[in-house]
C-alpha cells in the first residue's frame, strides 16, 4: 500500500482576519462532480471565528438551496452543474488563465488526482480492450486519457452541460488518433447501469451524506468486475474544522452541499459487499484534499 500525509497549511504574511480566513477558505471549497477539496486560507484566526462557528447556520442555507429544486437534493446539484456551476468548472478544468489563485491550485491537485489513477492502471498491465465505467466524468479530464490508452470507456455524469463538453474535448484530443470514442451519458450515480472491468469515480461523493455514499459506494462495486477507483474529501478533524469556517463566508458560491467522509466509513461499506482496499493515496495542495482508493474482490 502507498498513501501520503496532507501538508501543512502556508499561511499568509501578516496574518489573517476572521472574516478573511472564512473568505480564503470558502472560496477554495470544491463542488465537483467531480472533485472534492476544501480550501486551506490561513488557520490563525480560528480561535477568533469560535463564536461565529457556534452562532452560524449554514445547514439552513443548503436546505434552501434543495428547496428551490423542490427539495431534492441531487435535483440542486443537476441544476448548479448545468448552470453557473459548469461555468466556473469548465474554466477550472480547462486551460484558461483566467483563474483565480484558488482555482488554479483546485485545477492543480486534481491533476495530481488524475495522474496517480493513470499510473495505477498503467503499473498493473493498462486498459486497451477493457471496459471502464468513468462516473461523474466532468469535463472528461479522466476519460480521454484512458480512452487514448485503447480503453472502452462509458463516461456519465449528472450534467448534460458537462457530458457534453467533455465530448467536444475528446474530439480535439483524438483528432488523428485511432481511439475508441466514449459513450457520454447525462446520468447520475445510482442510473448507471452495466458491468464494467473497471469502474472510477472521483471527487463526486462530495455530493452525498454518509448514509446514501455508502449505497452509492456498494452500487459501483456491484457495476464492477475486476477494479473500483474512487476519490473523496476525507473527513478528519482538521479538515471539518476549515469546512465550516469555510461556511461562515455568504456568497453564491454555496450551491450545493459539501460532505467529507471518513476512510474506514468508505473502506467499511466497501468490505460489506466483499471488497478490498489494496492501494490508497492522498493529494494535498493548498486548497485541494482528495483522498484516493483502489479496492478490489475479497
Amino acid at each position: 500500500m502507498s498513501g501520503c500525509r496532507a501538508s501543512s497549511p502556508r499561511r499568509h504574511g501578516g496574518g489573517l482576519t476572521g472574516e478573511n480566513a472564512a473568505r480564503d477558505v470558502r472560496a477554495g471549497e470544491l463542488a465537483l462532480g467531480g472533485d472534492a477539496a476544501y480550501a486551506v486560507g490561513g488557520i490563525g484566526a480560528a480561535a477568533a471565528l469560535g463564536a461565529a462557528l457556534v452562532a452560524a447556520d449554514p445547514s439552513r442555507r443548503r436546505e434552501q438551496m434543495a428547496e428551490a429544486a423542490g427539495g431534492d437534493e441531487m435535483e440542486s446539484v443537476k441544476k448548479y452543474f448545468n448552470g453557473t456551476g459548469f461555468e466556473r468548472w469548465e474554466k477550472i478544468y480547462g486551460e484558461t488563465d483566467e483563474v483565480n489563485k484558488v482555482q488554479l491550485d483546485i485545477r492543480t491537485g486534481h491533476a495530481e488526482t488524475i495522474e496517480k489513477v493513470l499510473r495505477w492502471v498503467d503499473e498493473e498491465g493498462g486498459l486497451a480492450g477493457s471496459s471502464v465505467a468513468d462516473c461523474g466524468c466532468g469535463t472528461g479530464l479522466l476519460t480521454i486519457p484512458l480512452a487514448l490508452r485503447g480503453a472502452r470507456v462509458s463516461a456519465s455524469d449528472i450534467s448534460a452541460a458537462m457530458t457534453a463538453e467533455a465530448a467536444k474535448r475528446f474530439e480535439a484530443a483524438a483528432a488523428g488518433q485511432d481511439a475508441p470514442t466514449p459513450d457520454f451519458s447525462p446520468v447520475g450515480l445510482e442510473e448507471v447501469a452495466g458491468e464494467y472491468d473497471t469502474v472510477c469515480c472521483l471527487d463526486v461523493m462530495i455530493h452525498y451524506p454518509q448514509e446514501k455514499a455508502d449505497a452509492m459506494v456498494q452500487h459501483l462495486a456491484s457495476i464492477s468486475k475486476d477494479r473500483l477507483i474512487i476519490s473523496f474529501a476525507p473527513k478528519t478533524l482538521y479538515y471539518s474544522v476549515l469546512k465550516r469556517i469555510g461556511e461562515l463566508a455568504p456568497g453564491p458560491s454555496k450551491a450545493t452541499r459539501a460532505y467529507l467522509h471518513a476512510e474506514e466509513d468508505v473502506e467499511r461499506a466497501l468490505n460489506a459487499v466483499g471488497w478490498k482496499v489494496v492501494k490508497r493515496e492522498m493529494t494535498a495542495t493548498n486548497f485541494y484534499f482528495s483522498r484516493l482508493l483502489e479496492a478490489v474482490p475479497m
